[in-house]
């Protein structure tokens, strides 16, 4: 797919990742609206990029809808959506004092991680199958897993099992929509500089990159928008999760 004047949708995408995701996306001449519940990073990025920022909670049926509906009055039927946006916790199961990994942040990491990745998916794709576009593929969505969803780490498990969640439907999913010509692909980061890394001291960021095999540093937002540029162009990419990660494989802690 030429993504030039293509309309996309990137969830996540004031910062990190997603950010990265949408300036790559603008910059090949995409019509980027950004989702989002950052307002401050949301606009900067949204202006940088020319692009349009919509504040949404991606696990609320009409944040996301009338996001999407704005989405499109604004820039036509996305054609492209990548999804860049959840959180991170660490809570082991058996916690100080034998105290059991609370149940409300299990949770809420399935829910934004999981169920709010397909609830914009759903969505997404139900306006797209309903657009009149002609040729071998009407879109493709780009998900994100993590490496944590094969190789979670001690205080992972939330986080680990909202991520398989996203990895195990890619295939399920792409099968769904083969019959509308939507390309489905999950994206599974190793340990990139996102906002959160950065906030490390350098001599931190230095040893989690030391761990990486090859090359060994940490991977840049920037790569991982390459990786869906990559989705995008290549028609016969669909139903796969591909892991982006230097070849770490996680140790337990």
């Amino acid at each position: 797919m030429d993504i030039t004047n293509i309309a996309a949708v990137v969830t996540g995408g004031a910062s990190g990742l997603g950010g990265a995701t949408a300036a790559m996306l603008a910059a090949r001449g995409a019509r980027v609206a950004i989702l989002d519940v950052n307002d401050e990073n949301g606009r900067a990025t949204a202006q940088k990029i020319g692009g349009l920022y919509l504040r949404t909670d991606i696990v609320d049926d009409t944040s996301v809808a009338e996001a999407l509906a704005a989405a499109e009055a604004e820039h036509g039927v996305a054609r492209i959506l990548v999804n860049c946006a959840g959180i991170a916790i660490g809570i082991k199961t058996v916690g100080k004092e034998n105290a059991p990994h609370p149940l409300d942040a299990f949770r809420r990491a399935v829910e934004v991680n999981l169920i709010g990745t397909f609830n914009v998916i759903a969505k997404f794709a139900a306006r797209l199958a309903a657009a009149d576009i002609g040729g071998e593929e009407r879109g493709v969505i780009v998900n994100t897993a993590s490496v944590a969803a094969f190789d979670g780490q001690i205080g992972q498990a939330a986080y680990a099992a909202s991520k398989s969640g996203v990895a195990g439907m890619t295939l399920p999913i792409a099968r769904d929509l083969a019959q509308h010509r939507i390309r489905v692909v999950t994206v599974a980061p190793g340990i990139f500089l996102t906002p959160m890394l950065m906030g490390l001291p350098e001599a931190a960021q230095e040893s989690l990159g030391q761990q990486v095999p090859h090359p060994s540093r940490l991977g840049r937002p920037e790569e991982y928008a390459q990786m869906v540029e990559s989705i995008i162009a290549n028609p016969m990419l669909n139903g796969e999760v591909i892991r982006l990660d230097g070849a770490i494989r996680m140790a337990p802690r």
